[in-house]
């Protein structure tokens, strides 16, 4: 017979409700390392006939626990503790679309800033809405906080920002308990905190700070994949056609770097991919082009080895993104921000 480790411990002079209590003394207990994982309570009837308390108020209690994720119940068997936990700590589900070095230093800046007071749990839905709807279904009511970078992929591996079933999954969450990053769902309305990139606005300041180092260029090339893994925004290809058309450049839309490209003097390229960017600059030199002069090339996102090999780029600061949603949730503001974007020439253009 397993033993029942726990002793409930209610003040009937105290006016934290009896139901609180009930959830405090198990909490206090699994933080005191008397409870483990995998350690019995007891029972709802228990509790009720030892305290003289109505079932309804223990399962209140035992309610809250398990939307937590603190305990669960086994059919025929009783309750069980589920996992450790420690309330000292904000509890955090991080949600990332895809695993990239841009996501990760996003991630990563997040939890420096958020420091020992955060426990934060990292979890990746490969832009999969289903996946995604899946994940927070599991873990509704077991976070302090949601942060999420909305991105889907259709049946054609377009890219989307919204999924419609996705929407009524996000609005069963606290909007006070939301971060979205890096994209917008303004459908949620201003109530939600975020932190994001406007892809289209963006790359078209961008490409116009840079309208001294283009102009030497006759025509702009864009290296836009349209059947990737993890697809890109659209609104990065309408960007930099509106870039194109309003300073009257020749222009064209590729969907890849393709061997023995036959490149021109004063091509320019914006090249998305880092695969892209290595085979463009492998044949910029094997054509006996000199970069920066002849070929002009700027890679989107911003990384060390493109700081190291002096590559020009207009990116968002990732770093920056993670501090900022940080902030909003250790002060509590309840904000919708654009990300810096930037662009950066190294002398590749």
């Amino acid at each position: 017979m397993i033993e029942v480790k726990t002793l409930i411990r209610l003040d009937e002079n105290s006016r934290i409700p009896k139901y609180q209590q009930i959830v405090n003394s198990i909490i206090e207990d699994i933080e005191g390392c008397q409870l483990q994982v995998g350690d019995k309570i007891p029972s709802i009837n228990e509790i009720s006939e030892e305290h003289y308390l109505s079932r309804d108020t223990v399962e209140k209690a035992y309610n809250q626990l398990k939307e937590k994720k603190i305990i669960l119940s086994v059919k025929g068997k009783g309750y069980y503790v589920a996992k450790n936990i420690s309330t000292s700590k904000v509890r955090i589900l991080f949600l990332l679309n895809k695993l990239s070095n841009y996501k990760l230093k996003t991630y990563n800046s997040f939890i420096d800033s958020m420091g020992a007071d955060a426990q934060v749990d990292l979890n990746i839905y490969h832009c999969d809405p289903k996946l995604l709807m899946n994940i927070l279904n599991e873990n509704r009511g077991g976070y302090d906080y949601y942060v999420l970078m909305p991105h889907f992929k259709d049946e054609n591996r377009g890219h989307y920002n919204l999924d419609s079933e996705v929407m009524k999954c996000l609005k069963k969450i606290p909007s006070d308990k939301l971060i979205v990053m890096d994209n917008q769902i303004p459908q949620l309305g201003d109530k939600v905190s975020a932190i994001y990139q406007d892809f289209k606005n963006d790359i078209y300041n961008a490409l116009c700070e840079a309208i001294f180092q283009l102009q030497h260029y006759e025509k702009l090339m864009l290296v836009y994949p349209t059947n990737t893994v993890y697809p890109y925004p659209r609104e990065i290809m309408e960007g930099f056609k509106k870039f194109c058309r309003d300073f009257d450049f020749d222009f064209e839309i590729l969907e890849t770097v393709y061997a023995e490209m036959e490149l021109r003097v004063k091509d320019a390229f914006i090249v998305i991919e880092e695969n892209d960017l290595v085979n463009l600059v492998k044949q910029v030199r094997e054509q006996d082009f000199e970069l920066g002069k002849d070929i002009g090339i700027i890679s989107y996102n911003d990384t060390p080895l493109k700081e190291l090999l002096g590559i020009t780029v207009i990116s968002t600061d990732f770093r920056l993104m993670g501090e900022t949603a940080a902030y909003m949730i250790k002060k509590n503001k309840k904000e919708s921000v654009k990300n810096v974007f930037k662009f950066i020439n190294r002398g590749s253009i």
